[in-house]
């Protein structure tokens, strides 16, 4: 894995993060089930490029039967963010948009469906 282009701490990086969420609305929130966001340095090997990820059940896909299981995870990859913006605001930008895209995947979105709306 290469270098980062933007130089940022983890601790700010995650005050990103949260600072994206404060922008999804309250009510949309309010509906997400069952799911932790965490910041991770970097995604699993092999990935590398990969700015966040959805694992887990969408709430489309969940039945009567979803009980008693772990919280789904919304994964966003600090370094590889990192690398791909020029300043702080563009990883400001990033963030917000990989936060609403893996939260769009808890919601049973697919990716041609956010390419479609611009959030890919």
């Amino acid at each position: 894995m290469g270098g980062v282009a933007v130089e940022m701490s983890r601790e700010r990086f995650e005050e990103l993060v949260g600072e994206a969420l404060d922008e999804v609305p309250e009510e949309l929130l309010g509906l997400m089930s069952n799911v932790v966001i965490l910041v991770e340095d970097d995604p699993p090997p092999g990935d590398d490029d990969l700015l966040g990820l959805y694992e887990g059940h969408a709430l489309t896909e969940r039945g009567w039967d979803y009980a008693g299981v772990l919280p789904d995870r919304i994964l966003i990859y600090r370094r590889p963010i990192l690398r791909i913006c020029d300043s702080e605001e563009d990883v400001v930008d990033e963030v917000a948009v990989t936060v609403v895209h893996e939260i769009a995947h808890h919601f049973g979105i697919d990716d041609d469906r956010l390419h479609d709306l611009g959030w890919a």
